[in-house]
C-alpha cells in the first residue's frame, strides 16, 4: 500500500469513527451546513456576478452575455453554457492546464440543474431566427477548496444570473441598452454524501476525499426535484436515494433564500 493510500485509509477510519458518535470532525451534525455567505454584483466587467463562501470554500461566479449561432433544432432560442475553472491557488494539488474531470463534472452538474429547471427564457435571447442569438456564459471559478463545490457554485449561479443584464437588439443591431435577464426559476442543488453507513450534507474536502458515493439533487421553488446526479465508486439503494432526497429537500429552501437575497 502506497503512502498516499495509507494516509487516506487512516483518514477514512478516523472520520468514520467520529461519525459513529453522531457528530463530524468539525462538530457539526450530519444535516448541518457551514455558514453560506453570498455577495452579488462584485465584478464590474461582467453582466452579472456573485462571490460565495461556504465555510472555507470560496468561489466566484461570473455571467457574460455574447452572441453566436443557435443550435439547429432550436433556431429561435438562445444558449446557456456553464464552465468551471479550478485555479491553482485553491488547492496545492491543482495545476494549471486544461480542465480535468473534476472541473468538467462540476460544470456539468451545475449546468444540468439550471437547464433542467429551464431557468432562462431562451426565446428572448433570439436576435435573428436561425442566424444570431445571445449566449449566456456562467463561469465558475474556484478560489479556495474545502469541499462541496457543487452546492456553493449552484447557489452562486442563481445569485449571479438574477443580477445579470443583457444587451438589447433592434433589427439585429445592438441598441446600447441593457435589461435584466428573465430568470424564470431558482433551482438549488443540495449534495448528500455517503461514508460507510452514514449520510451527511455539506461535506468538507476531507469528507469528500473518503466518500463512497454522492447524490446531488436540484430542487425548484416548489421543492420539486428537477434533476439528480450520482457520483462515487459505490451504488445507492432505492431506500438510500429516498433518504438522500429527503435530507436535501429540507435544506434547499434555506440555501435558496441566501442565493436570492432580500
Amino acid at each position: 500500500m502506497s503512502k498516499s493510500n495509507i494516509v487516506s485509509h487512516l483518514k477514512q477510519k478516523k472520520i468514520t469513527e467520529v461519525l459513529s458518535t453522531g457528530k463530524r470532525m468539525d462538530g457539526r451534525a450530519f444535516e448541518d451546513f457551514r455558514e453560506l455567505t453570498i455577495k452579488r454584483n462584485i465584478l464590474f466587467k461582467s453582466e452579472g456576478s456573485a462571490e460565495v463562501w461556504l465555510g472555507k470554500t470560496h468561489v466566484m461566479v461570473g455571467v457574460k452575455v455574447g452572441t453566436g449561432t443557435p443550435f439547429e433544432d432550436t433556431p429561435d432560442e438562445g444558449v446557456l453554457m456553464t464552465n468551471a475553472e479550478f485555479t491553482p491557488i485553491a488547492n496545492a494539488a491543482w495545476e494549471p492546464g486544461p480542465p480535468n474531470e473534476n472541473s468538467i463534472e462540476l460544470a456539468r452538474v451545475v449546468d444540468r440543474g439550471l437547464r433542467s429547471a429551464e431557468i432562462l427564457d431562451t426565446h428572448e435571447l433570439c436576435i435573428t431566427v436561425g442566424k444570431l442569438v445571445q449566449i449566456v456564459f456562467v463561469d465558475l471559478y474556484v478560489l479556495n477548496y474545502d469541499g462541496n463545490l457543487i452546492d456553493a457554485c449552484g447557489a452562486g449561479a442563481i445569485a449571479a444570473l438574477m443580477g445579470a443584464k443583457r444587451p438589447t437588439f433592434s433589427e439585429g443591431k445592438p441598441t446600447g441598452e441593457k435589461v435584466p435577464l428573465t430568470v424564470r426559476k431558482k433551482p438549488i442543488p443540495v449534495s448528500v454524501i455517503k461514508i460507510g453507513d452514514n449520510f451527511i450534507l455539506d461535506p468538507t474536502a476531507d469528507e469528500e476525499d473518503v466518500m463512497d458515493a454522492r447524490l446531488t439533487v436540484t430542487f425548484d421553488e416548489e421543492n420539486h426535484v428537477c434533476t439528480m446526479q450520482k457520483s462515487g465508486s459505490e451504488g445507492l439503494t432505492v431506500d438510500e436515494i429516498k433518504k438522500c432526497i429527503n435530507m436535501a429537500q429540507g435544506k434547499a429552501p434555506q440555501n435558496r433564500v441566501k442565493a436570492i437575497g432580500d
